[in-house]
């Protein structure tokens, strides 16, 4: 009678410990500076506008000019939209890890 075989990280040979750590991190290190690095673009590139486009930047939006729009208004949609994505994806992350087989196959 054969045993039945495990299915998680527990029961990965104790070679493949760290090769499977080290391929779950980079993955989730990818999504954290793939989110930043879009965060950072919108942070930094708002004094950017301003300081590149004023007359653009100056337009009026519904009652507001379009730097107030975007700061005031859209920024915190905008963080919460990022925040969600960074969220979602690093459950799917978490989930696929599950399937350790799977990881180690697709990636090698």
């Amino acid at each position: 009678m054969q045993e039945p075989e495990e299915t998680g990280p527990g029961s990965l040979p104790p070679e493949k410990h760290s090769e499977f750590a080290h391929r779950v991190m980079r993955r989730q290190a990818r999504l954290s500076i793939g989110v930043a690095i879009v965060f950072g673009i919108l942070l930094l590139g708002m004094p950017l506008f301003n300081l590149y486009a004023p007359k653009l930047a100056a337009t009026q939006v519904g009652g507001f000019t379009l730097t107030w729009l975007i700061l005031g208004v859209l920024f915190f949609p905008i963080t919460w939209f990022l925040s969600s994505y960074f969220v979602k994806a690093s459950n799917k992350i978490e989930s696929e890890c599950a399937d350790w087989r799977k990881i180690l196959e697709d990636e090698s």
